[in-house]
């Protein structure tokens, strides 16, 4: 049997059914697929966050002379409120009633006029 010659439908049939046939297959298709893919997503993912992390960079930047300037006008109200409250001390009737009308107005004072240490 061996030394007669094959018909194509011999080796059609006996391709088919011999399990090595089907264990030669691999999936590199699917599988090359799924990590190009993944390396894609990664990849988009990571130059998103680099994006944002330059805009919000850039956002502190654009804040940070803002943060500043309120802090020297927080610094000229306390100064405004400390020579207030002296003169409000020395009894000046005007400075007295402005004292009145920040406390009703819940703006602390009395952290305002103890002298710093």
């Amino acid at each position: 049997m061996d030394n007669e010659p094959r018909t194509p439908e011999d080796i059609r049939d006996s391709d088919v059914t011999k399990p090595e046939a089907a264990e030669r297959r691999t999936p590199r298709l699917p599988l090359a697929l799924t990590i190009g893919s993944l390396i894609v997503w990664f990849g988009f993912q990571t130059a998103q966050l680099v994006i944002e992390r330059n805009n919000l960079s850039s956002l502190k930047g654009n804040l940070e002379a803002a943060t500043q300037e309120s802090q020297k006008m927080r610094a000229q109200l306390e100064t405004l409120i400390t020579k207030t409250a002296e003169l409000a001390k020395q009894g000046n009737p005007g400075a007295k009633a402005v004292i009145e009308e920040l406390e009703k107005r819940g703006i602390p004072i009395q952290a305002a006029t103890q002298p710093s240490k």
